[in-house]
């Protein structure tokens, strides 16, 4: 086979500064510049090779060719994962413990969280009406972190759920910021390792008694391989691990309202209460709106893909924002339409908000179920339970900031019950 000496090169000594300046866009900007699926560039002082496309993305997701171990940036695993957890695993240590984590987020598990979130929803709505507006971002993190607490069985009090909220934010907040951004993000996960160690530690030693089948006990007395329970601080992680992305869905609902807003096209079918248009809304939500900007590997062993020679070590960039917005994936990728989703096609390696591939086996998000039908409890919420004004504000969100929301986190005045039928 023949092998590429060169592939186009990102013009430049480094490209960190761009990355921060151009965020969502650094990638799909050079991609369509070059009119490639493919460039070479440097971040961070090292070589990267930048991917985008369906085929590039199941090469990405081959655990033969990529490893997660070592692509990470330290200051990442500092604020957003934790060090050393399960997205830095590779292989079967990986896969045991992806299947723990399936283990929790079966489909019924995904209904209790729904159901709980959608309860909070409406007794937050109870207080919403009697105050002149809300802001919906502030409102879906508390709650959602509530929800979470709830259903890991995490003992909290009612007065600290905004903080650890917040904290669970920062986290988040802290990958795409330098300075007091990063610092705030790293200061609130070492303060929640501190408090979820706490916790599982009482759970351990008995002074703290839980539903057995609940994630807290199961992540206190998980053993690993080789028989050992899990060390507390990466007990502490993983556990974070779940309450943290399932808080970052307040992200996806405020998103969801923007899209209701800003796409009344869609009003008379959200209206119809259809579950299976409901999900090909939230859906749609999550390919047009920006969430991930892209993931990141290390290249296994040395191998050759469309006629480049990839060598081991080196870091892979695979454009996820990008993809959702490839005109050869989804065509007039920059209307909103969700009935885009009613077309039934495997879409495994082509659409990745939250990783591809198998989500059992792989680095997909285990609870990508989660996600959708959370939004979709949110979805049928504002729909059909409230009514309310969008007064004037900034709705606006900045590509190149990772990660993004509305600047005005979605401001809801006039708010009234609606009271009717849920899906």
């Amino acid at each position: 086979m023949e092998v590429k000496e060169r592939i186009v090169q990102d013009k430049g000594l480094d490209h960190t500064l761009k990355l921060l300046e151009e965020g969502y866009l650094f990638i799909k900007n050079r991609t369509d510049r070059y009119h490639c699926n493919m460039f070479e560039t440097h971040i961070m002082g090292e070589k990267a090779i930048c991917l985008s496309g369906e085929e590039a993305c199941k090469i990405f997701y081959d655990e033969e060719l990529f490893q997660r171990k070592g692509a990470m940036p330290m200051r990442i695993q500092k604020t957003l994962f934790g060090v050393n957890a399960i997205q830095g695993m590779d292989n079967e240590a990986h896969t045991q413990r992806k299947l723990f984590f399936m283990s929790l987020m079966t489909d019924v598990h995904q209904k209790e969280l729904s159901k709980l979130f959608e309860k909070e929803m409406e007794a937050a709505a109870e207080r919403w009406v009697s105050q002149d507006q809300i802001e919906l971002f502030r409102e879906a993190k508390n709650i959602i972190c509530k929800v979470s607490c709830l259903w890991t069985a995490v003992p909290f009090q009612e007065s600290e759920v905004e903080d650890r909220a917040d904290d669970f934010c920062s986290m988040i907040d802290g990958i795409g910021g330098v300075g007091p951004r990063y610092w705030k993000g790293k200061t609130a996960r070492n303060r929640t390792e501190e408090w979820i160690s706490g916790i599982i530690e009482e759970v351990r030693q008995g002074k703290l008694s839980v539903k057995e089948d609940s994630a807290l006990n199961l992540i206190a007395f998980h053993r690993e391989p080789d028989g050992n329970l899990m060390e507390l601080q990466m007990a502490a992680k993983e556990l974070i691990n779940i309450i943290r992305p399932i808080v970052a869905i307040s992200t996806y609902i405020t998103f969801t309202a923007l899209a209701i807003y800003e796409h009344p096209q869609c009003r008379e079918d959200l209206l119809h209460n259809d579950d299976n248009y409901y999900e090909m809304f939230v859906q749609e939500v999550r390919r047009y709106y920006p969430f991930t900007p892209f993931v990141g590997a290390r290249v296994h062993k040395d191998f050759v893909w469309d006629q480049y020679e990839f060598k081991k070590g080196v870091l892979v960039l695979l454009d996820v924002y990008g993809m959702n917005h490839d005109p050869v994936i989804w065509g007039d990728p920059d209307r909103f339409r969700p009935e885009r989703f009613q077309e039934q096609k495997d879409r495994t390696y082509s659409f990745i908000p939250q990783g591809g591939g198998d989500p059992a086996k792989g680095h997909r998000c285990p609870g990508e179920g989660i996600t959708i039908e959370i939004m979709k409890a949110g979805l049928n919420f504002l729909v059909n339970k409230i009514d309310f004004v969008v007064p004037e504000q900034d709705l606006s969100y900045s590509l190149s900031r990772i990660p993004t929301l509305p600047k005005s986190g979605f401001i809801m005045k006039q708010i009234k019950k609606t009271g009717l039928k849920s899906t």
